[in-house]
């Protein structure tokens, strides 16, 4: 295959810049590169990868497929000739040579031959479910009378009576673990996550891994996939977790991602034990053995297939998945290996454990990570781990009584292994400062903050003895989180109803050291007016009933890390529930190497990857990746240059200069001239008018002290204002109100001209959130967003790359960090203004050291070149007035 295409499918005439991101995009996956692919937001960038990428793959699969054809061609020519060879020299002496060599040709043929059968038999089934709607309609009769059949076998069996005594907690008791070796323990357990039925498992094709952020970036990347010209051909699965998949309302209501997965996998495990009772035998009933109507095998079949015929967004799914009775969660795990086009959040596929949990296999494949700008920062987060001492003690009581409970019924190893996890417990709370077994928020700490590499901490801690790395793997194969976790769920509050008084009596006794304390840390911790303590001690149940051990599974799994590649933070903070020691990551690049070794070409897209230097040395170089193999494309915008202002000011209309470090940003002088920048602005700009403080408290400060000057009246006289709400769930409210006034203002003159929307860098309305058109026509940047540097976390950053990583450029590559930090929060701010080529609006950064050459060079170049820094207020004024009045003219 030539390493480029003359044309590329595309749903409409692609711009230019189009045309060059697919070309770039198809030799580098082509050649098998790492690819850093910068496209401006409103480019068009997800149509860019979906047509670009999907013509490679569908060359890629055409070009293997006649190669096949030509080998089996050859292959079965070699055959026959060498067949009728053969019969007239019989009696050659190297006839164990020729044995050897007509075997192999023998099994190519008859490999290439399976394939081929293989390829026909997926092409005709998804070719049979795209068009057979008959047979669709068939199989969802027969899924609803399966439903009906299963309901009533449901109610027969719970007519039967209960079991009573000790077997009732069968499922909470840890399997036998006999050996440390994986090889003989594999069997022994219910493979947590192996749980499809081997009939339905399939071989992986080639296939493209898309990923980002949130779940709404990928439901409008798979809409985009669903309008392109591949809509109607490409298999594509999307991948969610059981929270987001799960159709089964009694396990949806459980709430807590890990109570959801808890009760998921405990199905699971019902469905794949064979029954040993015979008739007449007392059974017992409940939701511990209950099986998942919604996982049977032909209806996860029927829904794999529906989901590989048609492209589905999540919502689809899970319509689709209560149309049938099957379950979407673990169809689309199914689905994955024939899938060509597979879209899943950053977790699932930079997580190793999650990764193979999922069932994704990467060597051979293509991943592209898009929105990829912070993806050093979620590498780290993804693999950070932090516990507090009240979730420590927790978990070191509920697994003293679980262990108390069942010491009789667990064997040896099991008891030396839970022994050894308490140990290492009791060490991390006495690293803390505290003592197990005792009220963690009546234990008074010393205040301070300490940093330790991980040899350090064990020591420190008295668990340098104990090997992390078999603790790990006994968490994974006995899965003691999950028992715990169902332990205390059953056993929290009045404990199980059964038939006879002194069996409960029994049974509250062995747990009423859990209950108590679990009711002295719930009545500590529901402090608030009396109106929602019943709401707050409900929640407070539901967070203590969870066991924490999956959090110090996830904590012990992060100290297993090498001792260079992280460092352990102890906060204490003066009571020991609230102290914490958290693992901090400080090198991404370890993880990401896995992904960057295994996969065919990596392709990591976003808006705004400047600088891409940096992000190269961090993640690539460190991983092992060449300079040969790293691919760069970026291009600039659509919009004609006329339709962005950039300016730079260096001081306000009083002549104050704007410096707003640290030291100078809380002098009233200062914030009185922003406040008259602002009033100047909203006098001429039309529509909404965004402006992004440096941090929310810094934020909290200027808006009190404008409204204790009257500088807020009067700019509320002339647009309305909104400030960012506090809450996630808020966000979508005030944008549409802020949206509505906009629009309002258009349409009737009644004195106001937009409306002024304050916000916060990195703040919930800084990334991902579309001001288009009027709703941003202004993006003011007051400050620039440094990071605390007195974070110690940060400092143990820039400490770790500035003995790694090589310094250039004048300055060391912890200062770079802090820089790149805050102006890639900046470009992400400031891009939110452009959003298609009819799009305009004007961008003001409010402080003289935005006009420094190094600063400039790190905005996006489609902004840098129209960049004008002003040492004066009335010139930029000026500017800025010329660009709406021409504007205006343009659309009269």
């Amino acid at each position: 295959m030539e390493n480029g295409r003359a044309q590329f499918p595309f749903p409409y005439q692609p711009y230019n810049i189009q045309e060059q991101f697919m070309q770039a995009l198809y030799s580098a996956l082509d050649q098998g590169k790492v690819g850093i692919f910068e496209s401006p937001t409103g480019t068009g960038k997800s149509l860019s990868l979906i047509c670009g990428a999907l013509a490679w793959l569908t060359d890629y699969e055409e070009k293997r497929r006649l190669d096949a054809a030509d080998l089996l061609r050859e292959g079965e020519a070699s055959i026959s000739t060498a067949q009728s060879s053969t019969a007239s020299s019989s009696a050659e002496p190297d006839w164990i040579t020729d044995f050897v060599q007509k075997k192999a040709e023998h099994d190519l043929v008859s490999k290439l031959k399976e394939e081929e059968i293989k390829r026909k038999k997926r092409e005709e089934r998804l070719e049979m479910v795209r068009n057979n709607v008959q047979l669709k309609y068939a199989m969802k009769r027969k899924t609803y009378e399966d439903e009906e059949a299963f309901k009533l076998l449901q109610l027969s069996k719970e007519e039967q009576t209960e079991t009573q005594g000790d077997q009732e907690d069968e499922e909470l008791i840890i399997a036998e673990y006999e050996s440390d070796d994986e090889s003989k323990t594999r069997s022994r357990f219910y493979g947590a996550e192996d749980d499809s039925d081997d009939e339905l498992v399939e071989e992986h094709v080639t296939k493209i891994y898309y990923c980002s952020r949130t779940h709404s970036q990928l439901a409008q990347f798979v809409h985009e996939v669903q309008k392109s010209p591949f809509g109607k051909d490409i298999s594509l699965v999307t991948l969610g977790s059981r929270q987001n998949l799960c159709v089964n309302e009694e396990v949806l209501r459980l709430g807590s991602i890990q109570r959801i997965n808890d009760r998921c996998m405990e199905m699971q495990k019902n469905k794949h034990e064979k029954p040993h009772h015979e008739e007449g035998v007392k059974r017992k009933r409940g939701p511990a053995k209950s099986v998942c109507p919604y996982n049977k095998a032909s209806a996860l079949q029927q829904m794999r297939d529906n989901i590989l015929g048609t492209v589905h967004d999540i919502e689809q799914m899970l319509k689709l998945g209560k149309e049938t009775h099957s379950c979407p969660y673990y169809a689309t795990r199914l689905a994955v290996p024939p899938a060509q086009l597979v879209v899943l959040p950053y977790q699932m596929l930079l997580h190793e454990a999650t990764r193979k949990a999922a069932g994704i296999q990467l060597k051979g494949q293509v991943v592209i990570i898009d929105e990829a700008h912070n993806l050093s920062d979620t590498l780290s987060c993804i693999h950070s781990a932090e516990l507090n001492g009240a979730q420590l003690c927790r978990a070191h009581s509920q697994l003293t009584q679980y262990a108390d409970r069942y010491k009789s019924r667990l064997k040896a190893k099991n008891l030396m292994y839970i022994k050894q996890i308490l140990f290492v417990i009791e060490g991390l709370v006495r690293g803390l400062g505290g003592k197990v077994g005792q009220n963690p928020q009546s234990q008074s700490t010393q205040t301070g903050t300490e940093m330790l590499t991980i040899n350090n901490f064990l020591f420190k801690a008295q668990i340098d003895n104990i090997n992390l790395f078999k603790l790990q793997r006994y968490f994974e194969k006995s899965m003691v989180s999950r028992k715990l976790g169902g332990f205390v769920e059953k056993y929290e509050g009045s404990g199980v109803s059964v038939q006879t008084q002194s069996s409960s009596n029994k049974e509250n006794r062995r747990t009423e050291g859990l209950n108590r304390y679990l009711q002295t840390l719930q009545s500590n911790q529901s402090t608030g007016p009396v109106s929602s303590a019943d709401q707050q001690g409900s929640e407070a149940e539901k967070a203590l009933s969870a066991s924490p051990m999956m959090q110090v599974e996830g904590f012990f799994m992060a100290l297993t890390n090498s001792n260079t590649d992280g460092r352990v933070v102890v906060y204490k903070q003066g009571t020991l529930s609230e102290s914490s020691v958290k693992f901090l990551l400080l090198n991404p690049a370890v993880h990401f190497a896995q992904v960057l070794k295994q996969c065919r070409a990596v392709i990591i897209a976003g808006g705004t990857m400047q600088p891409v230097s940096d992000f190269k040395q961090e993640l690539l170089f460190s991983a092992g990746v060449g300079e040969e193999r790293i691919t760069e494309f970026s291009c600039g915008h659509v919009i004609p240059p006329e339709n962005i202002l950039p300016l730079v000011l260096c001081s306000g209309p009083s002549g104050q200069e704007l410096d707003f470090t640290f030291q100078n940003r809380d002098s009233p002088r200062m914030m009185d001239e922003m406040g008259r920048i602002l009033s100047n602005i909203c006098n001429i700009v039309p529509g909404g008018v965004v402006c992004f403080f440096p941090s929310y408290e810094y934020s909290k400060r200027i808006i009190s002290h404008w409204e204790a000057s009257g500088a807020l009246t009067r700019l509320a006289n002339k647009k309305k204002i909104f400030q960012e709400p506090k809450k996630a769930s808020q966000v979508e409210q005030v944008l549409n109100e802020f949206s509505r006034c906009i629009q309002r203002c258009a349409v009737d003159a009644i004195g106001l001209t937009g409306a002024l929307l304050f916000s916060v860098v990195g703040g919930k309305m800084s990334e991902g959130i579309n001001f288009s058109d009027d709703l941003g026509r202004c993006v003011v940047m007051v400050g620039m967003p440094y990071p605390n540097i007195k974070s110690p976390e940060l400092q143990e950053k820039m400490s770790y790359l500035d003995k790694h990583l090589p310094h250039g450029g004048g300055r060391s590559p912890g200062q770079a960090l802090v820089e790149n930090l805050c102006m890639k929060a900046v470009n992400q701010s400031i891009g939110r203004a452009i959003r298609h080529r009819g799009d305009y609006s004007s961008i003001v950064l409010c402080d003289r050291r935005y006009g420094r050459p190094a600063t400039l060079s790190k905005l996006p170049d489609w902004i840098k070149v129209r960049t004008s820094t002003h040492t004066t207020f009335g010139p930029a004024f000026a500017a800025l007035r010329k660009f709406f009045l021409e504007k205006k003219q343009k659309q009269v």
